[in-house]
């Protein structure tokens, strides 16, 4: 371990949100205040559509935004009321934010010149995390001449060489193609395994997190809606937004009444058993869906092939939902085909305001009997 790599993970520290809250003029409510952990040295990704705020909380938490009410403290220190430069943390922004006149030595640099560091522990550092990110051949050039993957480099190299205990991440590889996306995603999780800094990753690309996060905020309108690891959220979601929000294709929602033994679609399929009486949401993933087996009949309406996989939309009842096959699976040139729903694979949601019921379904003799 460099000497880089022991003292950024010496600094790490807890984020603690705590009844944070921002509103803008004429009471325009960003965010409605919200309270939770970051612990120290996990890399937590903050995912939700745009506009649900997860780009001011991350500035709120930098100190480019000021709260509007609660605290936020790094570890033991409030710092909602410091400056940026007084927090400890370094961002890396999604337009990079390189000076084009300057090579990527000064670039990287520039933030620990500007502290009035001495020019030989500047080399120094600088040095340090260009071999970590394989820019040692690269600091005589100038931002132009470099490529995207490369200038995402030099700006989470101009971050880390401040020794942060907290680095921040706003969007970082949306500007970059898909390979280079995923790329990327491999040299950050690399990164981060190495300097333990706690880490706060914003994005909208759930692919983003659920490969990088320890810990994954999902977002709605400001409010956190699930705030769990990636295995957790996928499988158990707190609620029909997470739900249709993670996954791709997302879980299928279909309305269901409950009649004391079954649960059945409003034209009367019924899609399990069940003592449940009222309404409900019941949620399937595509990939839990059987074919070719079960008393259910589905309409085939369009099919996408992936090569690995196909993707099936199809009508029951009505309802559009989605089916994805193994590789290898064919249901031939039939338009109408039976599926099935395993019990253990259904989740329930209220109705009302989508949030999960806990229940277990269990398996019990054909549903065409029902």
């Amino acid at each position: 371990m460099s000497a880089i790599d022991s003292a950024i993970r010496a600094a790490a520290t807890s984020i603690v949100l705590d009844g944070v809250s921002k509103s803008y003029d004429k009471g325009a409510e960003v965010i409605p205040p919200l309270s939770a952990e970051l612990r120290a040295g996990e890399f937590t990704v903050v995912l939700g559509p745009s506009g649900c705020g997860k780009s001011t909380l991350l500035q709120m938490i930098a100190g480019l935004e000021r709260v509007s009410a609660g605290a936020i403290r790094f570890g033991s220190r409030e710092v909602h009321e410091l400056e940026p430069k007084q927090r400890g943390c370094a961002m890396v922004f999604q337009n990079y934010a390189l000076y084009p006149h300057m090579s990527v030595f000064d670039n990287i640099a520039y933030s620990l010149k500007v502290a009035g560091m001495a020019r030989a522990e500047r080399l120094q550092r600088v040095e340090a995390a260009a071999r970590m990110l394989a820019l040692t051949g690269l600091l005589g050039r100038k931002p132009g001449q470099l490529s995207g993957g490369q200038r995402q480099r030099v700006a989470i190299g101009r971050a880390i060489v401040r020794e942060p205990g907290i680095l921040l991440f706003d969007e970082p590889l949306s500007n970059l193609d898909a390979q280079l996306r995923h790329d990327m995603r491999i040299e950050l999780a690399e990164l981060h395994r190495r300097i333990g800094a706690t880490t706060v990753f914003v994005t909208h690309d759930q692919v983003e997190a659920m490969t990088l996060a320890d810990r994954i905020v999902i977002l709605n309108k400001g409010r956190i809606e699930q705030f769990d690891t990636p295995r957790t959220i996928y499988h158990k979601p707190a609620s029909v937004f997470v739900a249709r929000f993670i996954g791709s294709p997302p879980m299928n929602i279909l309305p269901v009444q409950g009649d004391g033994s079954t649960l059945r679609l409003a034209s009367g399929e019924v899609l399990a058993r069940s003592s449940l009486k009222g309404s409900y949401q019941l949620g399937i993933r595509p990939e839990d869906i059987q074919i070719n087996n079960g008393p259910l009949q589905v309409k085939l309406r369009y099919r996408e092939e992936l090569g690995s996989h196909s993707v099936l939309a199809v009508e029951i009842a009505g309802n559009l939902i989605r089916i994805s096959t193994p590789f290898g699976s064919d249901i031939g040139s039939r338009d109408t085909f039976a599926v099935n729903f395993p019990p253990e694979r259904l989740h329930l949601f209220d109705a009302g305001d989508g949030r999960a019921i806990p229940y277990a379904f269990t398996r019990a003799k054909a549903l065409a009997d029902a």
